[in-house]
């Protein structure tokens, strides 16, 4: 995989960029700026040697056609900031504006193209509309640079078919990501310690598999939790549960203990009355989840307290530690302590940068979670961008937007 490592060579020309600027919104207002902060050491490389930039980047889920409440418009003024220069803004993504803007550049500006899910071809299935989109992207510049990890799991227009159509190469966003990515997946220092969250064991059945084979130890936290204390006879009142998961965890805990690979669980957990962030709650045993005045329609939301230092100490004394996904509902503060007690055994007061040790927030609600309890980037290993590429990454999968950048 070539590698974006001499921005001088390409002065004065167009570099056409995929960034991920996929950020969180309240209405117009940035909620998350990570994504950006993360995609502006590239932007700015290739600025201050004199490139033509041109960035093109997805914001939401729009389906093929522009939809004001998507527009990157309200994304300029931060990537402004981050990068430290002026970024001009096309109102469209290949039309008039976006080729008569991108055509003015001038040596080391920067132009921000309008939401690419604005066009079907972007996402579309179908390889012939999806190339003809991925012509008219590839025909703004000379050079392709990939530096939005976030996507490179998809076999998008701006991700994969436009590498086939300009000389290519991985930007630093991107190169960073795949040498962590390879280091937890081929390399890791031991102990290795891997912390599972988030809502549910059906989003991460590839990884849990892939991870049973690597790590010497997995901790389950989250929604997910329930369907594995389920799976061992526990009563979970109404918490979040995959009943169709149940034997594929079964087989989970079966294959760790064969592998001699540890799986830890909550001992106690927060139940509380409702989902809701004033609602009543107590901390209960694991094995006694419906004994809360709550009975039956308990819910859990986050690990206990015991939990929370049994997982903590577990992941200080670790030399590699991978977390993807929250311990509870750590937007409601009455439920975030138990995400906030493993991000504090990550991060360098306890040794999170210590020599040798690798501690890395694999994107998505983790990366958001630590930023909103106030912990600051550089407190941890890394701060991946990229969730859902992280997660196929570790399970081997070939992702798409990283194999079409092979030499």
């Amino acid at each position: 995989m070539k590698k974006l490592e001499q921005p001088a060579e390409l002065a004065g020309k167009r570099v056409l960029v995929r960034s991920d600027l996929n950020v969180p919104m309240d209405g117009t207002t940035i909620t998350d700026t990570g994504r950006i902060v993360a995609s502006a050491p590239t932007l700015r490389s290739l600025a201050e040697a004199g490139a033509k930039v041109i960035v093109m980047a997805h914001l939401g889920r729009p389906k093929g056609t522009p939809e004001e409440k998507y527009s990157l418009k309200p994304v300029v003024a931060a990537l402004s900031e981050a990068v430290g220069r002026e970024v001009q803004f096309a109102s469209d993504t290949v039309g008039e504006d976006a080729k008569t803007k991108a055509a003015a550049l001038e040596d080391g500006q920067i132009l921000l193209l309008e939401n690419l899910r604005f066009h079907a071809g972007e996402t579309s299935k179908d390889d012939a509309e999806r190339g003809a989109f991925a012509d008219e992207l590839a025909a703004l510049a000379d050079v392709y640079v990939s530096d939005g990890f976030g996507v490179v799991h998809r076999k998008q227009a701006s991700v994969y078919d436009i590498a086939q159509r300009l000389p290519h190469m991985a930007g630093g966003l991107v190169a960073a990501e795949v040498e962590v990515c390879d280091r937890l997946l081929h390399d890791p220092a031991r102990p290795y310690v891997v912390v599972l969250g988030g809502s549910k064991v059906s989003d991460k059945l590839g990884v849990i598999a892939s991870l049973l084979e690597r790590a010497d130890t997995l901790i389950i936290g989250g929604g997910m939790l329930f369907t594995f204390l389920k799976a061992q006879g526990h009563a979970i009142g109404s918490s979040l549960l995959e009943e169709d998961q149940l034997d594929t965890v079964k087989g989970y805990l079966a294959a760790a203990e064969e592998r001699g690979v540890e799986i830890l669980l909550p001992t106690d957990i927060v139940m509380a009355s409702s989902f809701a962030a004033d609602a009543e709650h107590w901390t209960v045993s694991s094995d006694a989840l419906e004994s809360t005045p709550a009975g039956a329609d308990g819910i859990g939301l986050d690990i206990g307290p015991e939990t929370a230092r049994t997982y903590a100490e577990r992941i200080a004394a670790a030399k590699t530690v991978f977390w993807n996904g929250p311990m509870g509902v750590f937007e409601f503060p009455a439920f975030a302590a138990g995400t906030r007690a493993v991000a504090e055994a990550l991060t360098d007061q306890h040794g999170g940068q210590a020599e040798g040790r690798l501690t890395v927030v694999g994107g998505g609600d983790s990366a958001a979670a630590v930023r909103s309890l106030g912990f600051a980037d550089d407190q941890f290993g890394h701060i991946s961008t990229g969730g859902g590429a992280s997660l196929e990454y570790l399970e081997g999968k070939t992702l798409p937007g990283l194999d079409v950048l092979a030499d």
